[in-house]
């Protein structure tokens, strides 16, 4: 087998995988965007738009947008620092901890459906072969950054 197929392969897998992913997402009524920040926000509760702008290194503005959404739809609340009016603490409602978990059963469901039929010799040889990818993803990153 040609390397270049092996690589197409590989942006194929992750392609399909994305695609499972969202159209299963895209069920719980919010996109993927909107998704991150309530995943996020589940595990970084009382969390500033500033916070999740960095984490996810994207303009404030555009989380602001993404919150406004979110906030109409019933899903997170805002609420301004009564020390600094222009901090404002955003965390979870009902609903979006409900779709927070509805998400984690997708995950799960869709992960093992991904892997069904690889035998447990097989999961450990892709986990080599993924951990070899990565480490050379790695070291070419750290190289460039070095030029």
């Amino acid at each position: 087998m040609e390397i270049m197929e092996l690589d197409l392969k590989f942006r194929e897998l992750h392609h399909w995988h994305r695609r499972a992913m969202e159209l299963r997402l895209n069920k719980t009524g919010i996109y993927r965007a909107q998704h991150q920040i309530l995943m996020y926000l589940s595990k970084h509760p009382q969390s500033s738009q500033k916070q999740i702008a960095e984490r996810f290194n994207i303009s404030s503005a555009a989380v602001a947008t993404s919150l406004k959404k979110l906030e109409r739809g019933g899903y997170l609340e805002r609420a301004v620092d009564r020390e600094d009016n222009r901090f404002h603490q955003v965390s979870l409602t009902e609903k979006g901890q409900k779709v927070v978990e509805d998400s984690h059963e997708i995950f799960q469901r869709t992960i093992e459906e991904t892997y069904l039929g690889l035998s447990g010799e097989e999961l450990g040889e892709a986990m080599a072969f993924y951990e070899k990818m990565e480490e050379n993803l790695r070291r070419i990153c750290q190289e460039e950054q070095e030029k």
